[in-house]
């Protein structure tokens, strides 16, 4: 029989990712499963749910890592209450991307991967999510928008 780690703390939310390895049979194969249960259940990725994983599937940490860090849709840090993921693929590249990067930026104080002082916001950026008839566009809180002007975001934005 073989042993498994125990969770590393008592949330709940720690039976759902167990019973999901349970019905894959914890087999190192389903990593990437794995984590992106994780990542919905906890909203990101920390050191503690890599290791879990790793031990559960019986995998070396470095590889659950390195899975969670070569793929964009997983994220090792929390994000804030809102989240503002601006489009850089080409469409939206060409018409005016890194200028709502720019006002965002400027506005808030803010750069992609970073999340306001208060927790209220996290900007992000992404390779086209496959909406380029919107471009340029931005996924607010998960919702496609666009085309977006700079001052759009930022009004948006403001009124989160």
């Amino acid at each position: 029989m073989v042993r498994r780690p125990f969770p590393p703390d008592d949330d709940e939310r720690w039976w759902t990712v167990e019973e999901r390895m349970r019905q894959l049979d914890h087999r190192a194969d389903a990593v990437i499963e794995v984590l992106h249960v994780a990542q919905e259940v906890f909203g990101y990725l920390d050191t503690d749910a890599l290791a879990f994983i790793a031990g559960s599937l019986g995998v070396p940490l470095s590889k659950v890592y390195g899975v969670a860090t070569f793929y964009s849709h997983f994220t090792l840090q929390a994000y804030g209450e809102h989240t503002c993921v601006v489009c850089t693929g080409t469409a939206c590249h060409i018409s005016g991307a890194a200028g709502i990067v720019a006002a965002v930026r400027a506005h808030l104080g803010v750069v992609p991967g970073e999340t306001t002082a208060d927790r209220k916001l996290s900007v992000l950026t992404t390779r086209c999510p496959g909406t380029c008839s919107l471009a340029p566009m931005v996924l607010l809180d998960g919702a496609a928008i666009g085309p977006v002007t700079a001052d759009d975001v930022v009004g948006r934005l403001e009124g989160l």
